[in-house]
């Protein structure tokens, strides 16, 4: 097995904004925002790409995702246990389903928009001791929720191919990014196979984005890295962040050659958190090739 390559980029810090857990960027080329948010501090950030301005809107309950739609100026965005609508102008929260909202031990967590028009996010155990308790979810404009992946840990990772017709998903905490065929037209997914096995030393998958070259992108939480895939599953790309603790990477900027990462501030460890101080930052850099547009929930 030919060990993949190690990429030492030129990353800066994009933001002053600290977050405990910054998760979720997405790039909005209709404003050419890019958007992400502070799970724990509950918190959503809209920074303007030109000229650097953020805008940080307060959440009523930890938000673990969010996703475009159709109408720029809303958002879709799933809650602690609830999906809803969100309307940046005037800052309201419209429910629409409730999920596992009688679990007290689970929460959702990465949330994206598919090619079929609908958002996809999945749940996790949110308990330290976590248990396979937790389960992927489709939710269309209606409201209407499927259950489709059940006996998820912590659902991550989620990511399709160029032409829509892969779905990546990843359960952290056993380290597993899994493929499925994904139907763009009607969200139906199929042939479920392993794409990659990670450890805590090369990297558990947090968040991923794709290329436009098909290969995929997993922020490696446990190792401090950048892991880029093959489309056949060969890791061949490890690049090293500067904190420990990447959470999720997205291609951003006009051309979409930019790309960012968040990043996490790990609860409890002084020591780390002064080796590191910008942990819980997002940062940036250049890596030679172009992301993708991300696709809008259908309104």
């Amino acid at each position: 097995m030919t060990e993949p390559r190690q990429t030492s980029a030129c990353i800066r810090r994009l933001s002053d904004t600290i977050s405990d857990l910054a998760e979720g960027p997405t790039w909005d080329h209709r404003s050419r925002t890019l958007h992400w948010c502070d799970i724990l501090g509950k918190r959503l950030i809209a920074r303007d790409w030109a000229s650097g301005t953020e805008t940080i809107r307060s959440m009523p309950d930890v938000i673990g995702s969010f996703g475009l739609t159709t109408d720029p100026d809303v958002l879709i965005v799933a809650l602690r246990d609830r999906v809803g609508l969100y309307r940046l102008r005037n800052e309201t929260f419209e429910p629409l389903v409730a999920i596992e909202e009688t679990d007290e031990r689970t929460r959702l967590n990465d949330g994206k928009v598919g090619p079929d028009g609908a958002f996809w996010v999945g749940t996790m155990d949110d308990r330290p001791d976590r248990k396979p308790i937790g389960a992927l979810y489709r939710v269309d404009a209606s409201g209407g929720c499927t259950r489709m992946v059940e006996g998820v840990t912590v659902s991550n990772g989620l990511a399709w191919s160029p032409d829509g017709r892969t779905l990546y998903h990843a359960d952290s905490r056993p380290g597993r990014i899994e493929a499925w065929d994904f139907d763009p037209a009607t969200g139906a997914i199929a042939n479920r196979r392993l794409f990659a096995q990670m450890t805590n030393d090369s990297g558990r998958p947090d968040g991923g984005t794709v290329d436009a070259q098909g290969d995929y992108w997993s922020a490696g939480v446990s190792a401090g890295v950048v892991n880029r895939f093959s489309p056949e599953g060969t890791l061949f790309e490890t690049l090293k962040m500067p904190v420990p603790r990447p959470t999720m990477p997205c291609f951003c900027g006009p051309g979409l050659d930019t790309l960012v990462i968040t990043s996490l501030r790990p609860p409890g460890d002084a020591d780390m958190l002064s080796a590191y101080p910008d942990s819980g930052g997002v940062f940036a850099l250049t890596p030679g090739v172009r992301g993708l547009p991300g696709h809008l929930l259908r309104l």
